[in-house]
């Protein structure tokens, strides 16, 4: 038997405006997989470049999927699939190939290894925001850099979804937040998110202010989503033994190494974390209690309704007007 679904697809690399709404034919799930009818979905920056052609590989054309992030309910479950049954609340691991598995639509079907439990008592919009962006920040920063109270973590791209993350997982930490950012009107959100300093790129020197607020002795931890040239220049604002964590590259050029060791780099993928079923185990536990306790609480930028918003809402997220995280429900 197949399933009826409504999916976002594209056929060529360019602008927003390559999406197209299509019923696809879904198959009912095989052994190891588990069909999800989607209630939210959460964008991310790799989905833009992926539709562009920039991400680190292409899609599959005509007819490619997109999507890491969505929260939803189990539809029905494929032999041999033990953990989830028809009702239960989950949300998608991230941990897939977005041309082939994406999750812009209101029906998908994923790999068992590949859907998590919704944390209880959360909504579909709030599950929806927090997987990748919260993983990532936690990988990168806990599992990776080590952060420990009281060292200074400067985050660039503060205003992302990861971005936010990061500073709320630096508070929760004990650590002190410097979020970098290049527009005035986003300061505020971020102070409201836990920063302890805001940096204005636009009007403010990063490396001094890093400086001023840190003695001079500059940032434990550098925890970057820009790369290119601007990470060699961040080097100047990280202190003599501090961890620089890549984990983005929002400038196409390759990435430059500073040369102020001993600072100690790192590439990340979140794959470190969700390719593995003990990183996603330890992932999902961290998050699960963040949410409960309250330390962790998505910044959500903007809500859109229906499928065929999805261009629009990849126009906001390049725009970079907003802060926090975008959601779209089928």
């Amino acid at each position: 038997m197949t399933t009826t679904a409504r999916t976002v697809l594209f056929d060529a690399v360019g602008g927003p405006e390559v999406f197209r709404v299509e019923e696809t034919e879904l198959p009912d799930p095989g052994p190891g997989e588990v069909l999800v009818r989607v209630e939210a979905i959460g964008l991310n920056r790799a989905e833009a470049m992926l539709r562009a052609g920039t991400y680190w590989y292409q899609p599959t054309l005509p007819g490619s999927r997109n999507g890491y992030e969505a929260a939803g309910e189990v539809v029905a479950a494929g032999e041999g699939v033990t953990a989830f049954a028809p009702g239960d609340p989950v949300l998608s691991a991230a941990n897939f190939n977005l041309s082939s598995h994406g999750v812009y639509g209101d029906l998908v079907l994923l790999p068992e290894t590949s859907v998590l439990p919704r944390p209880s008592g959360v909504d579909a919009v709030t599950a929806a925001a927090v997987w990748l962006t919260y993983t990532t920040a936690y990988g990168a920063l806990i599992e990776r850099a080590r952060m420990a109270p009281g060292q200074h973590v400067l985050i660039t791209a503060a205003a992302s979804g990861v971005g936010t993350a990061a500073v709320q997982v630096a508070r929760r930490a004990g650590a002190v937040p410097i979020a970098a950012t290049r527009s005035e009107a986003k300061r505020q959100a971020l102070l409201d998110a836990g920063a302890e300093l805001v940096v204005v790129g636009d009007e403010e020197d990063v490396i001094k202010e890093t400086g001023r607020l840190t003695d001079g002795r500059g940032a434990d931890i550098v925890l970057d989503a820009i790369g290119g040239p601007v990470f060699r220049e961040l080097g100047r604002a990280a202190a003599a033994d501090a961890h620089m964590v890549s984990y983005g590259w929002l400038s196409e050029r390759p990435i430059e190494l500073p040369r102020n060791w001993p600072v100690t780099v790192h590439g990340y993928s979140n794959l470190t974390v969700t390719g593995t079923a003990d990183g996603r185990r330890r992932a999902a536990h961290y998050v699960a209690s963040g949410l409960t306790d309250g330390t962790l609480r998505p910044v959500i930028a903007e809500v859109y309704d229906g499928l065929d918003r999805v261009a629009d809402a990849h126009r906001l997220m390049e725009s970079n007007r907003h802060t926090g995280k975008i959601v779209v429900r089928p």
